[in-house]
């Protein structure tokens, strides 16, 4: 193996250009690093990000395809160690401006254009949402034009047990959820298969795993068209005939009753009734359990953020998650609930504050309050005279 070969297997992310029958190009990203189940680093995002950007303005590639290195994951989130890492840093210095954690300040910033850019490409763009996709994962995948999952997929977004919330423009995808069962998923973490994944308008299409490699040879003996709108409709018509109906997941499944429990107006009463489920079920029991267990904070902001986003076009969105996750960096309960999971490993986080009352209205007012005026957020350009997603 030559030192260029072996440099380009330890990249954090790979990418290749393959020729298609009639002469145009796909491009392939690969996040590369399945030791960490594909953790999104600030060099990954930041790489992947520079490659879009380039396969955009290149006529001759006609789609992009991004995937997961390794068989158990696509991606299973963002980069804890190094967020951590800065956080105590932060705190150390003693300062008071939540601007100080370069490193996360810059990582947000990065993660959170990469997640828009996707959601606006001109270009047809699939993603294959393979094993675990949690977090960071479905940031990414989210706004992809056609995204993919097979019988190995697994999404969540299991921030509450972090002292996070769901990010990424989860605020605006799980708003979207049928039901209200978004404001369920972020209390609670639970995990989606496949069918609950395309129920909750995270995915579109259910292939097996076993048919990716003929789903890429069939892309590359497309007669591509190089008007964008008609290769969208190629590429949904070759996944439409690979693809199968998955069977009803657990939140199909219990439909009717997560309706219910988030059908009330107060976070306190959603809570309580979460909490009385009497219907025994694994899945239920675990979210239930989740939701004890987790952070009061993260609960308050996941159900303040779908509040506050209602109405919010996507880059407003991301702007004012940007604010609550550099808050979170700052003083909240995100150091400890990754502390307690990844680096000491006890699972016993001391949350501050300990329960929803002391998680107050008035205690997450303060989550909003930006440090710059409008014209001076880190994001302020995003979106410009390209939002159109509401």
């Amino acid at each position: 193996m030559s030192s260029e070969t072996a440099q380009a297997i330890e990249a954090p992310v790979l990418f290749e250009e393959r020729a298609t029958a009639n002469g145009r190009r796909i491009g392939i990203a690969t996040l590369n690093a399945p030791k960490t189940l594909n953790g999104l680093s600030l060099e990954m995002a930041r790489l992947l990000d520079a490659q879009l950007q380039a396969w955009a303005s290149d006529a001759a590639i006609v789609m992009v395809v991004l995937q997961g290195a390794g068989e158990k994951a696509f991606c299973a989130g963002g980069d804890l160690h190094g967020l951590y890492r800065s956080m105590l840093d932060y705190r150390a210095s003693g300062s008071h401006d939540i601007r100080g954690n370069s490193y996360a300040s810059n990582f947000f910033a990065v993660e959170y254009r990469l997640d828009y850019r996707i959601h606006t490409y001109p270009k047809p763009f699939l993603c294959w949402g393979h094993g675990i996709v949690m977090g960071g994962g479905i940031g990414l995948m989210a706004g992809a034009s056609h995204r993919v999952v097979t019988e190995r997929s697994k999404l969540a977004f299991p921030e509450i047990t972090i002292g996070l919330y769901p990010d990424v423009g989860g605020s605006w995808l799980l708003n979207r959820v049928p039901d209200r069962a978004g404001l369920f998923l972020a209390l609670t973490g639970a995990p989606l298969n496949a069918g609950d994944a395309i129920h909750a308008g995270l995915a579109d299409w259910s292939l097996r795993e076993e048919q990716r490699s003929a789903v890429y040879d069939a892309l590359i003996d497309m007669p591509w068209s190089d008007d964008a709108a008609a290769a969208h409709n190629q590429l949904s018509g070759l996944l439409k005939h690979h693809a199968s109906t998955p069977g009803d997941g657990p939140l199909q499944r219990h439909h009717t009753l997560v309706a219910q429990v988030c059908a009330h107006e107060a976070l306190e009463l959603i809570a309580a009734a979460l909490a009385n489920i009497d219907q025994y079920d694994p899945w239920l029991e675990t979210a239930k359990q989740t939701l004890a267990a987790g952070a009061p904070s993260s609960a308050r902001l996941a159900f303040e953020l779908q509040r506050r986003t209602t109405s919010m076009s996507l880059a407003d969105v991301f702007r004012l998650e940007y604010l609550a996750s550099l808050q979170c960096a700052a003083h909240g309960d995100f150091a400890e609930g990754i502390r307690a999971l990844l680096i000491d490993k006890d699972r016993q986080p001391h949350w501050r504050p300990g329960t929803l009352a002391e998680a107050s209205h008035a205690w997450v007012d303060d989550f909003f309050l930006a440090p710059w005026p409008d014209s001076e957020h880190p994001l302020a350009n995003l979106g410009d005279d390209t939002d159109s997603r509401r």
